[in-house]
């Protein structure tokens, strides 16, 4: 990429309330039940440990990484596990905790592929909601903000794997 600098989208302050509110919601749907965390990397980490730290019911947490763009620009549909659980998800009520929903092609293949492992129940919730950009039928159980289709970085988010540590999610803007 050429030269570029990043603006500002999503401070700080307003990602800390947001995920306040989400929890909020969370402790209110899964009261009295335990919650599994299905991570995937490595975007979203930031957003649920921020997240999982205002969870007042008891919860667990896994990783996956997953893909589905090969080498491309553009998704292949079927999704490479780079990262597999390290536990077993059978009769758990599961969360997916995503960054960015975007196409939702990778989302959609990866909710195939845990719900043929039989958790007691599946959702999703997303940082970021690319909503206007979703081609897989998908949407999120919860979601934090609604964007534009831009280029995001900050709050776990990369490019190249730079700019995951900003406390805010900013636009790449290539310089002319």
């Amino acid at each position: 990429m050429e030269d570029y600098h990043i603006v500002e989208l999503i401070s700080e302050e307003e990602l800390k309330v947001r995920i306040s509110e989400l929890a909020e919601q969370l402790n209110k749907d899964y009261a009295g039940k335990e919650l599994h965390l299905v991570v995937i990397l490595k975007g979203s980490v930031f957003f649920a440990c921020e997240l999982a730290k205002q969870l007042t019911m008891p919860v667990t947490m896994d990783f996956m990484a997953v893909s589905s763009y090969g080498d491309g620009m553009v998704s292949a549909g079927d999704i490479t596990v780079k990262k597999e659980l390290d536990e077993d998800i059978y009769d758990k009520d599961v969360l997916i905790v995503e960054d960015v929903l975007d196409s939702g092609v990778t989302l959609y293949n990866l909710g195939i592929l845990l719900k043929a492992r039989m958790p007691q129940s599946l959702k999703i919730i997303t940082l970021l909601d690319k909503k206007d950009n979703h081609e897989a039928g998908i949407k999120a159980d919860y979601v934090g903000f609604e964007i534009p289709d831009k280029f995001v970085v900050g709050y776990g988010l990369d490019y190249s794997q730079k700019h995951r540590n900003l406390p805010y999610v900013g636009e790449i803007v290539i310089e002319q």
